[in-house]
């Protein structure tokens, strides 16, 4: 299909136009030469510059482009192409080609029947060429084809107008537009049931605006009358277009022939991906490649084009338009025209109406948070007073302090309210507490997160209260503190009540220690010796008894028991207190006891020390010996471990022992002390001796055991 063909120019101009390109040429070494020959039609420079550019983007040289324009009324008469054909050789003879771009049919055949003549060898790239031309077997020949519209562009008119009876085709009697007017009469048979074809065939003029005024009512137009520069009649292609347009719905398969023109449109191919993708092809012959190994490229399907006004003024509705049609040049309604006032006049509106909704919801949620806080101080204030507490809010730039609730029960201050500085408060701390509560406060203020201490303070009576004191800075916007809010509770009772719990922790762990020391020196004095004796009884009595007899046999058995019953005791009296520890020491009470535990349990246990003291307080290495002792033994119970690690060493001041097994463990952070009255044994032992303890295990990953104990204890 040919669509936007360019006006004419004289041959002439269109010679000196070349002959001052190839002038330029010249003085571009290496340049490559393109000749472009179009046809018959109005002129469209875009597509003509969009192959040039997109030819240029993809090759390294400079290109020079002639272009030629072949319009002439005497172009259909043979003496005339010859003419026309040896003008080209003369101009062309003696320079070299590279490539030959042709626009639309009458160009394309003229360029192949004279190309031995003009232009021998030269490659050729085509476009603006309908399918069936373009798959016709050209030898040096490729280029892009385009979908005929004829086809959709009929189906777009009858559909639109449905009331139609009769299609007149307006055109001329060239080459071109007789393949066009043949090609109408094969798709205007597919309809021939429900329309007649009425064919309008000439130069414009008097006879054919008459003929157009006889047609029928309910006819629509199919133009396709192509406008001669070279003819310039009184009566010409635009004027017939205008007459045929003012009566009859018009459309036609060139858009330059309808959009905007009075037509209403047609079905039309991309023309600008066309010229694009023929400066590709042309590029790819430039680099090297022969035409005949590119195929045609064909573009994809057509787009209904028409022209918004037209739609209007044959009262067609959009909505009848096929899906993805492009409607050209509507205009402007209400809202294109004052979008932008109409948009800022509405948002000036939203505007003040958010900010007059934004005041009265804020001072409704002041009015409502004011009463909020009011009813949160009196709860606070009914809270501090039953829970016998005292608050405090604190103005820190003026140096003004309050304090509230049970003062006299915690300072010995008469009356429920105070007010003073904050060395009122300070001259009631205890001295030994007063630089760690100072030290809490100064580390919350630079840190900007909530203080809390427990500390005692001197009534005046001398009574000392044990007080937790929590508070919280504010801050103005400059970041400096501005207020305090705090609360006190008194909890002497609590720590009178942990201060007694810890000593009767402690007189129960030594009484413990008292017990055992006493059982196993009661085993091992009375127990042991006795069983020792029967031991010796036992053997003196089976030397009176025969070798062989089944009494010697059965007294070697009860021999035997009684041996690992002796042997049994003697463990227990050790795990209930170790002589060893009392006098070698902690390390090689630890040795003894991995040893014994290795051969009775079958559980290797390595002992590792570094840097130990041979002289450690009785208490911290009775400590560590129970923890080591209680800690195998959950290895045996729980782990199901084959072996263990005691190690022991001594890091400033410190005796640090870890024990480790690559048992089953368990999850430490779920697991409470309270499961198991060994870890909470162990951490009671080492609080006594002002140690630390901590215990480390995920599943399947096994159990570490760490405590830190001062040496000097």
């Amino acid at each position: 299909m040919l669509v936007d063909k360019v006006k004419a120019r004289p041959l002439v101009p269109g010679m000196l136009l070349c002959m001052l390109t190839c002038s330029l040429a010249s003085a571009q070494p290496n340049a490559k030469e393109a000749l472009v020959l179009d046809s018959f039609f109005e002129r469209d420079h875009t597509s003509i510059d969009n192959l040039e550019s997109s030819l240029r983007a993809r090759v390294p040289w400079p290109v020079n482009f002639s272009v030629k324009y072949l319009e002439n009324p005497q172009f259909e008469d043979g003496a005339y192409r010859e003419s026309l054909a040896e003008t080209f050789r003369r101009e062309y003879d003696g320079r070299k080609l590279d490539l030959v771009l042709v626009a639309s049919e009458p160009a394309l055949r003229f360029a192949v029947e004279y190309r031995n003549k003009i232009f021998p060898g030269v490659p050729i790239v085509f476009w603006a060429i309908s399918s069936s031309l373009a798959d016709e077997k050209m030898p040096g020949v490729t280029g892009v084809a385009t979908p005929a519209g004829t086809h959709d562009t009929i189906d777009l008119a009858l559909h639109l107008n449905p009331e139609a009876t009769a299609v007149a085709v307006i055109t001329n009697t060239s080459e071109t537009e007789k393949y066009w007017l043949a090609d109408v009469h094969d798709e205007l048979l597919r309809h021939q049931d429900k329309v007649s074809e009425i064919d309008l065939v000439g130069p414009p003029g008097v006879d054919m605006l008459e003929k157009i005024a006889s047609l029928p009512p309910h006819t629509v137009i199919l133009f396709q009358l192509f406008p001669q520069d070279s003819n310039q009649p009184a009566i010409g292609t635009w004027d017939v277009l205008a007459a045929a347009s003012r009566r009859f719905p018009t459309y036609s398969i060139f858009p330059t022939l309808a959009l905007s023109h009075g037509g209403i449109g047609g079905a039309y191919y991309d023309a600008t991906k066309d010229s694009v993708l023929a400066g590709e092809l042309g590029a790819r012959v430039l680099r090297g490649e022969r035409p005949d190994d590119i195929p045609v490229v064909h573009l994809p399907s057509l787009q209904v084009r028409v022209d918004w006004r037209e739609l209007r003024r044959w009262h067609i509705p959009e909505s009848a338009l096929p899906p993805g049609s492009e409607v050209l040049f509507r205009e402007p309604g209400a809202w294109d025209t004052y979008e932008g006032y109409i948009i800022g006049g509405v948002s000036l509106i939203l505007l003040e109406a958010a900010l007059i909704v934004g005041l009265t919801w804020q001072r409704a949620r002041r009015r409502k948070t004011e009463r909020e806080l009011s009813r949160a101080y009196d709860r606070l204030r009914m809270a501090v007073e039953a829970g016998r507490s005292v608050g405090w809010e604190s103005d820190l730039r003026r140096d003004q302090h309050r304090w509230f609730g049970d003062l006299q029960t915690m300072f010995g201050i008469q009356g429920d309210n105070h007010n003073g500085h904050m060395g009122d408060f300070r001259s009631r701390i205890h001295p030994e507490d007063l630089g760690t509560f100072e030290t809490a406060i100064a580390e919350a203020r630079d840190n900007r997160r909530p203080y809390s201490a427990e500390l005692r303070v001197v009534r005046p009576d001398g009574d000392e209260r044990w007080i937790s004191a929590r508070g919280k800075f504010y801050y103005n916007p400059n970041g400096e503190p501005e207020r305090t809010l705090g609360m006190a509770t008194d909890i002497t009772e609590r720590k009178l009540a942990e201060e007694a719990l810890n000593s009767l922790s402690g007189r129960l762990i030594q009484a413990q220690e008292e017990e055992r020391s006493r059982i196993a020196r009661e085993i091992h004095d009375d127990y042991q010796q006795r069983l020792a004796m029967l031991s010796i009884d036992l053997e003196n009595l089976n030397q009176y008894l025969q070798a062989n007899s089944e009494g010697s046999r059965r007294l070697n058995e009860l021999w035997d028991r009684v041996g690992e019953l002796g042997s049994d005791l003697h463990s227990l009296s050790h795990r209930l207190h170790s002589s060893t520890l009392d006098n070698l020491g902690l390390m090689a009470a630890l040795k003894s006891f991995s040893a014994e535990f290795r051969d009775y349990h079958a559980i290797d246990v390595n002992i590792v020390e570094e840097n130990v003291p041979r002289h450690i307080a009785r208490d911290v290495s009775l400590c560590l010996f129970r923890i080591a002792q209680e800690a195998l033994q959950n290895v045996k119970k729980h782990s199901c471990a084959d072996s263990a690690e005691i190690r022991v060493e001594c890091v400033e001041r410190e005796i640090h022992m870890s024990i480790s097994d690559t048992g089953s463990g368990f999850d430490s952070a779920t697991v409470s002390r309270q499961d198991g009255i060994g870890i909470r044994s162990m951490e009671e032992r080492v609080r006594l001796v002002a140690g630390r303890f901590a215990i480390h295990s995920r599943p399947s990953e096994g159990t570490r055991i760490d405590v830190w104990v001062p040496v000097g204890n």
